[in-house]
């Protein structure tokens, strides 16, 4: 009968960080216009572009519902750049967002199927701001 052999500590450490990277690593490669994972959730869309290659993408879908009890569909963003993709943290919108300059647009932050704040975001770093309520026009 042959021993078991039991791998050495750095095996395990080599084999954790390995599966902890491959489960981090993002996806660079363009999707086609159109293309999902899931047939239930909507395609990737082109909302704005700005100066400079940049496009602005909806991306990521939620279902919500409002307190009237009717239900939309609150969108993620994200800033495309060639093969550069930077998601908008946490900035889900039911309307397109408005580019107010070649670096900055304004996104309204939906909850519950209704506005809930303006959000100024930065086209570089993805970056949002809460904009002032008073400053608002």
């Amino acid at each position: 009968m042959t021993p078991l052999r039991i791998p050495h500590p750095r095996q395990f450490r080599l084999a954790f960080a390995a599966l902890l990277l491959s489960a981090c690593r993002t996806d660079q490669r363009p999707r086609a216009n159109g293309e999902t994972g899931d047939a239930s959730k909507p395609s990737d869309s082109l909302v704005i572009s700005a100066a400079g290659g940049v496009e602005v993408w909806f991306t990521l879908a939620r279902a919500a519902q409002g307190p009237d009890g009717k239900t939309c569909l609150e969108r993620g963003l994200e800033i495309r750049r060639g093969e550069t993709r930077v998601q908008v943290p946490l900035l889900y919108t039911g309307t397109p967002p408005v580019l107010l300059d070649d670096s900055t647009m304004r996104a309204l932050l939906w909850n519950h199927c209704r506005p809930v704040d303006a959000y100024r975001v930065d086209l570089r770093s993805g970056r949002p701001l809460r904009e002032n309520v008073r400053s608002r026009p």
